[in-house]
């Protein structure tokens, strides 16, 4: 049998380990150190354990880390990864440099359940949920993990429909025994989960974006089945009990379709939607998918809209679209 884990274990899990391995609970912390703030491998090069110790450690559990096992170079220096995820199963994973910032693009699942009918990752369809452990082994195990500066979860996968271990893995994230990031370099996107997203949103200080792309109810529906279930009116509803006028961030993704999203009407709805609450709406262009009839608009267009929207007194940005000649561009990953 495969040994366990000990990678994406917390410190009260990482007590109960070394208790049952027969040390005392304060080794639990030196475990976590060699985890998460030390370049190991093996269970044997935790040298301030003993021995003994080792050894007995190393005959049920090992580190649990797993290197990509291909990459792939954009011109524009983005880079994507492949990481396995269980028996011939894999992850995608976007590394984005900038000049000011360097970020990861992390999964949370393998394939999607919800189906937007813009995005690879739902097209693959649903494979299962990743372990806290495979959530940060792609920050870990990254080779350019030394000079990353922000963090988003908006890879494969809907973070919110795995809420466990994504809140397990962003408690490894910003604890102090764990890697000690400010939650203001960390993102979540969701498609609007409830009532996951009320958990994540009073248990957590990491930003939030939410995937919007229609003011509409209807036409969110077409984009967008999780509107039939989770209602973006009601998914707002939550947000607005959030105080947003601190540090903490909320962003609206918002992918631009020709001839269906960015109209003066369009505008008008999402600033009386947005009226009240501090956010910004991020204009995305879309990238073309296999057996899709929508398509993407033009620069000039989604500018036209983006002073549309600036003229409602809505903060939007038109973002940068990255890595799209190596299929890593938003909603293009897929590992079907």
């Amino acid at each position: 049998m495969e040994k366990e884990s000990l990678f994406g274990k917390n410190i009260d899990e990482l007590k109960e380990v070394a208790v049952k391995s027969g040390m005392k609970e304060y080794a639990a912390k030196q475990i976590a150190d060699w985890l998460y703030n030390k370049d190991i491998r093996d269970v044997d090069e935790m040298t301030n354990l003993s021995k003994k110790n080792r050894s007995v450690l190393k005959e049920n559990y090992q580190i649990g880390l797993e290197d990509p096992v291909n990459e792939q170079t954009s011109a524009d220096g983005t880079k994507k990864y492949l990481f396995p995820a269980g028996e011939n199963k894999f992850i995608e994973t976007a590394y984005i440099p900038e000049e000011t910032r360097n970020t990861i693009c992390i999964s949370t699942q393998i394939g999607c359940k919800y189906g937007c009918v813009f995005c690879m990752t739902g097209k693959q369809g649903f494979q299962g949920n990743l372990t806290s452990g495979q959530i940060i082994n792609q920050l870990k195990s990254l080779p350019e993990k030394d000079v990353i500066s922000n963090i988003v979860l908006m890879g494969m996968g809907e973070p919110l429909d795995n809420l466990q271990e994504v809140m397990k893995a962003l408690d490894l994230l910003t604890s102090d025994r764990g890697f000690a990031m400010s939650p203001r370099r960390i993102t979540l996107s969701t498609v609007g989960i409830l009532p996951a997203l009320k958990e994540f949103l009073n248990k957590s200080e990491c930003h939030l974006a939410l995937s919007l792309h229609s003011p509409f109810k209807e036409e969110r529906q077409k984009l967008m089945p999780v509107e039939n279930k989770y209602p973006f009116i009601k998914v707002l509803d939550q947000i607005k009990e959030i105080d947003w006028s601190g540090q903490r961030k909320f962003s609206i993704e918002y992918i631009v379709f020709k001839g269906i999203n960015n109209s003066p009407k369009h505008a008008r709805e999402l600033s009386r939607l947005l009226k009240g609450i501090k956010c910004r709406v991020n204009l995305i262009r879309f990238h073309s998918i296999p057996d899709s009839k929508l398509k993407g608009e033009t620069y000039e267009k989604m500018e036209e809209f983006q002073n549309e929207l600036k003229s409602q007194g809505i903060f939007t940005t038109i973002r940068k679209s990255r890595g799209q000649d190596i299929a890593a561009a938003c909603g293009l990953l897929s590992t079907k």
